[in-house]
Formats: C-alpha cells, structure tokens, sequence
C-alpha cells in the first residue's frame, strides 16, 4: 500500500521528492487541498474568537526542556542547529516539533488578570520531527505543514467545551471535505499528548492496511504548563490561580489519509470538495470534425462553470489524444471529466464521466451548471458512502483474547471491552509485537455502546470500564 501511495502521489503530480530523506515538496495539486482545507478552518475557528499569529521555528533549549514529561514524549524527533557556518554554536537550538514550550513563557507574560482571559491563538506554520526509520509522503514526513491552536482559560469547564468543539471542526474536514468517516474518541492515558491532562482525536482507518490512522488531535493540557511557565491569573474576586489549556492540530497527513482511502488502480480519488479542479473539459476531434467549434464549445463549458463557482479547466493541448488525457486526469482524480466530440456539439449537449464509478451521461448545455453540481454532490456522497461501507465491515467486535488475536490476524479494527489499565495496555502491546508492529488502543469512542453489568476486559478479564478501539496503526 506504501509503494502505491508513493506511486500515486509522484505521478498524480502531488508530490515531488527532494534530496533530503523524509522531506517533500509539495507541488500544487497538494496544496491546493491543503488551502481548501485551511479556508473552511480558518473561517470556523474566527467564529470562535480564535485568533492568528505566529511564533519563531526555532526554541532555546532551556525553554524546550522546561516541561519533562513533554520533552521526554518527543525527545527522539527533536532535531537540533549546532553551527552557525563552521563555527559551533554556544549552545544549541532546537526547530520546533511543537510549539507549547515555545509560545508559553509568553503567555505568562500576556496574561496577569482574569480579563487577559480567555487568550485564543492559533498559527499555520511547519514542524519538524526527525527520528523515524521509514518516512511516509504525508503519512509521515520530517517536516509538515499545520495548524495549531494554544489557548488559556479561566476555568476548566470553558477548556472542556473547546475541546470537544475544535473536535467537531476536524470530524467535519474528515467527513465533509475529504469523505473519510471518522470516530471522535478519548486516548488512553499511554496514548495521549505527553504532558497532557487528556487527548481526544479523530480516528480513520485504512481497510486496504488494516491500519488505524490517527486524524487530528484536541488536547486539554490540564494545568501542568500553567505551573511550569508560571502562567497565573488574578481572578475578579483578587484570587490567584492557573489557567487551564488547550493545544490542538491537524496537519497534511490528511492528505495522505485520502489518498489511501479513496485511491484505486488508476491513481487517486479526490472528492469534489477538495479538488482544486472539480471538472476538466476534453475536446475529442474527429478527422473532417469542426474542431474550432469543439476548441470554442470547451471554452463556453469552462466559462460558464467557472462562473457559476465551479472550478473548472479545459486541456486543449494538440500533442496528445484524447485517450492519453483522459489516463492522465483520472490518474489525478478529477472528480468529474466532460467530454465534448462532433456529436455532443450537433445535439448541443456534453459527455460527463465521474471519476469514482466511471458511469456515463450525456447533459443538455442548457441546464450544464444545474447539473454538474448536482453530479458533483452526488459523488462527494458515493465517496464517504462507500469508504463508510468499507470501514464499518471492516470493524470486529470481540470479547475475548482469542478473538481479539483472529480479529487482528484479519486487519481488522478491534472493539473491545477494557479495563481501562495501563500495564494491560503495555501487556496487549507486548504479545502482539511482530512483523507487522504492535497492537495499540486507538481511541475509546464518546459515543459509547452500551457495557452490560458484569462485562469483563477481553486482555484481563478484569471488570471492563469501557468500550476502545484497538488495532495496528500508522
């Protein structure tokens, strides 16, 4: 699956890859995914009083090490400046993996009274997170491109609530633009952001792999920060106390999660939301054809989409066939082809092929616009609808260890009754350590199924907590 992501993103013209390993270039067919995204975000998070800024790539490493816990959780990944030209630096500075420790000494600065609160920021920057053996376009990539959000409260309530928020605004990216059913959940104690009070994410999964994906995180990080960078507020009855936090990010792997879910034998799937052309117009020429008429009918098609606020694009190039472009704009995923020959210029009409199914139809010029968004919405549904399909007959659920240890041999994503025990969380990692990698808890779901009285863990057989998630992931 690896090897056809790495085909189908170098030949679907979204990435390219650069002389540094594990580093990409991100060529505009990505990044126009990646601004589509960044558009719907920004305006959300602007509804809440969320407000833009930016902070430096680089940390002191007195700053970085502050928070133990935290550094310990990405010590590995930290890559570090040690020379200014060939002259070695006093002492060495850090490029940001991410950015609580940078931000934080100056919130403790900007924040003195209850009404500094609350402080609301986010920044779309680049990160970089070094050690790992196998880097991944999108999926796993030295440096990235995200968001992420930092702010400060006065109360924990106020916290919880943007959490749970900010969790909704990633699940409608997933579900809305990029057509990939995902579950909001809480991650275990072993599984959270390090340093945190407590991680929620949304949680996609690849049937093809049998892999779990972790889609984008919501963090309350509690007070623990608040008390090592000294961040104290005054309250209105002249009371000191410590604001509680939140940290939250979705990057490009979401990219990389699309491409995995949707992508075929022809290259990638994009849904409409997402393609930055939604609908590309091809002349198909007859020998003794009026081939001006058909160059003329693709530019009136264009136009009029285009105005109609539908992204579209002609490709008139006359050194390829027909054949050889439609390979190439369905091996880009462009949702929607239209095809335009002797014949549909005669009837006054076009020829619409989608790119998820492959079906045919032929559409009146008249009522073009009408049509196409209503073709266009129609397979931004067929998407999510099949991905769902094939996600929810890809989760087992399972009472016990032995069929717990079937359901993964299978590729399956596990749910299971747990007990909620961290070192049955290590023990479930430690015998299914293999070939293949470990099996992790990936989330337990909000939405939780009932757990009738006397249900036991299916690792333990301990009483069970709750209902979670587990498989192998990336």
């Amino acid at each position: 699956m690896f090897f056809r992501l790495l085909q189908v993103v170098v030949h679907g013209e979204m990435i390219e890859y650069y002389d540094i390993s594990g580093c990409y270039i991100l060529r505009p067919w990505s990044m126009g995914i990646w601004e589509i995204m960044q558009v719907f975000f920004d305006a959300e998070i602007k509804k809440m009083k969320i407000k833009n800024c930016y902070f430096p790539l680089f940390v002191s490493s007195s700053v970085l090490e502050k928070e133990k816990d935290h550094i310990e959780g990405f010590a590995p990944e930290v890559a570090w400046v040690t020379k200014s030209g060939k002259s070695d630096l006093e002492i060495p500075i850090a490029i940001r993996p991410t950015s609580e420790t940078v931000m934080y000494p100056y919130f403790s600065k900007w924040i003195r009274g209850h009404r500094d609160l609350p402080l609301k920021l986010n920044q779309w920057c680049n990160v970089v997170r070094w050690e790992f053996s196998n880097p991944t376009p999108f999926i796993r990539s030295r440096e990235f491109l995200w968001q992420e959000g930092h702010t400060a409260f006065a109360t924990k309530e106020e916290a919880d609530e943007e959490v749970l928020q900010v969790l909704e605004l990633y699940r409608r990216i997933y579900e809305e633009f990029l057509a990939i059913p995902v579950i909001k959940g809480k991650k275990s104690e072993m599984e959270k952001f390090a340093g945190g009070l407590y991680t929620t994410s949304v949680e996609a999964f690849i049937p093809n792999t049998g892999r779990g994906v972790q889609g984008a995180t919501s963090h309350c990080l509690g007070q623990n920060f608040a008390k090592m960078f000294e961040i104290n507020f005054e309250n209105e009855k002249g009371e000191k106390g410590m604001v509680w936090q939140n940290s939250w990010a979705y990057s490009t792997r979401t990219i990389g999660v699309m491409v995995m879910v949707h992508g075929d034998d022809k290259g990638l799937v994009l849904p409409p939301k997402v393609a930055s052309v939604q609908v590309v117009v091809v002349p198909v020429p007859y020998k003794d054809a009026d081939t001006q008429g058909i160059l003329d009918a693709c530019t009136a098609t264009v136009e009029t989409l285009s105005e109609a606020g539908i992204r579209a694009e002609s490709d008139l190039r006359d050194n390829y066939s027909p054949g050889w472009k439609y390979s190439q704009w369905e091996m880009k995923g462009v949702p929607l082809r239209i095809e335009i020959g002797p014949k549909d210029l005669a009837n006054n009409q076009v020829r619409c092929v989608r790119r998820d199914n492959g079906s045919k139809s032929d559409i009146k010029r008249d009522n073009l616009v009408e049509q196409v968004k209503t073709l266009l919405d129609n397979i931004q549904q067929s998407l999510l609808d099949a991905a769902k399909q094939k996600r929810d007959a890809s989760v087992q659920v399972v009472k016990t260890w032995d069929e717990f240890k079937d359901a993964l041999a299978q590729k399956k994503m596990i749910l299971a009754p747990w007990c909620d025990e961290e070192e049955v969380e290590k023990d479930v990692k430690e015998r299914t350590r293999g070939e293949m990698g470990a099996a992790k808890s990936l989330c337990s779901p909000l939405e939780q199924p009932e757990l009738p009285e006397g249900t036991i863990c299916f690792a333990s057989g301990k009483p069970a907590k709750k209902w979670t998630y587990w498989g192998r992931s990336y």
